[in-house]
């Protein structure tokens, strides 16, 4: 029997870090001896009080549907998260939580697009923006940047990339998967162009904000330009900052109406976010922060290791990020002196003959790069490097 399958799915492509993940599994299944540095998932136990409450949830029987767009309790958590970490002011029905920030971005993107409509999506990218963008049926139009401009986009770029289909801007700081990040002033450049054009909206994706650095606080865009508010969503989650990946809950904060409709496309898809998970997402938000500051002190340890390490690579150059947990390597001098075709070929070779896992920044929108996580311990960190360097010297 030959099926015939939509052309939406024919567009997109499978997620090139699920994808080299998954290699890498089926390898070490194989006895092989395997570091992965291609899933961006930390490697710390979500902490003692989160869980805890995710067990007290159990035992009292919080174990049944809840409203779609989340429980009252934890839409006040992040009311009170959004005011107390980035001055932003909202209510319960400007939150949508969501079984993570990734379908937060999917119900907005289903919600507001329609054919003709493009996106502006700055790349280096997160894998999956210019998929969702195409599964909504409008076009992700990307700006590219590179090491030149420090993987950030420009005032005059963004200016000259708005036309009269622009309808969002997708912006991510700190990046996923340079881990660089926007000034305030940076910030506050850029959102004089989007005063200047009131039909865009913006989404921003904050998932990295607590794993940050830099010499300034993190400032979301909302926060510099208090006049884009009205437009603007802010996603979000509790994934990354308290090690919470699989307990799959993000959320969306933004203008009500905007709101109300993309609660629609999930009530219609997914329904309500895990009830535990919720429960146990309040007590992150609203608990003992200490944890975050512990797991992001090790984070930029790693990073303060690595960054020098994949410099001191043959062929390699890495720029230093100020948040989230990879590291972004230019790697076109080492593709053209090992006489391969492209960093494809070289993240292959690197798994098959190192037993390092990376993902080839082609998936990023950014080709003759590599992407390696270092949500692992620096001992392995520390290895992995080695057998990159053993297999570019060779």
């Amino acid at each position: 029997m030959s099926i015939r399958f939509s052309s939406r799915v024919a567009q997109v492509k499978p997620s090139a870090t699920i994808a080299m993940s998954m290699k890498a599994a089926e390898l070490r299944a194989e006895g092989r001896d395997i570091i992965s540095l291609s899933m961006g998932e930390p490697d710390f136990n979500t902490p003692e009080h989160i869980r805890r409450a995710a067990i007290e949830a159990i035992e009292s029987g919080q174990t049944r549907y809840t409203a779609v767009d989340g429980t009252p309790a934890l839409k006040q958590a992040i009311i009170g998260k959004l005011a107390r970490d980035n001055e932003l002011d909202y209510e319960p029905s400007q939150i949508l939580v969501s079984s993570g920030a990734k379908q937060s971005i999917y119900n907005l993107l289903q919600a507001l697009l329609n054919e003709d409509d493009e996106v502006l999506i700055p790349a280096p990218y997160w894998v999956s923006y210019p998929d969702m963008v195409r599964l909504a049926g409008a076009a992700p139009v990307i700006l590219q940047t590179g090491e030149k401009t420090d993987y950030l986009i420009t005032p005059a770029q963004l200016k000259a990339s708005i036309t009269e289909n622009t309808r969002l801007l997708i912006f991510n700081s700190p990046s996923n998967p340079t881990g660089r990040a926007y000034s305030r002033e940076q910030l506050a450049e850029l959102g004089e162009v989007l005063l200047e054009h009131p039909k865009v909206l913006i989404c921003t994706d904050d998932i990295y904000e607590h794993i940050w650095w830099a010499d300034e606080p993190f400032s979301t865009l909302g926060q510099v330009v208090p006049a884009l508010k009205e437009r603007l969503v802010v996603v979000n989650g509790v994934s990354k900052a308290y090690a919470m990946t699989g307990w799959r809950i993000g959320y969306a904060a933004g203008p009500a109406e905007l709101i109300k409709q993309m609660r629609k496309i999930q009530g219609q898809s997914t329904s309500n976010p895990c009830s535990v998970s919720q429960a146990a997402a309040v007590a992150a938000l609203d608990g003992d922060q200490s944890c975050v500051t512990e797991m992001c002190k090790a984070f930029r340890e790693r990073h303060d290791w690595l960054v020098p390490a994949l410099n001191d690579l043959p062929g390699v150059s890495c720029t230093p990020g100020q948040g989230a947990f990879y590291a972004f390597a230019n790697c076109g001098d080492a593709i053209e002196k090992l006489g391969l075709k492209d960093d494809m070929e070289l993240a292959e070779q690197l798994l098959e003959k190192a037993g390092v896992a990376t993902v080839p920044g082609t998936a990023f929108g950014a080709p003759n790069h590599l992407r390696l996580s270092f949500a692992c311990d620096l001992d392995t960190l520390q290895e992995a490097v080695r057998r990159i360097a053993d297999t570019l010297q060779a």
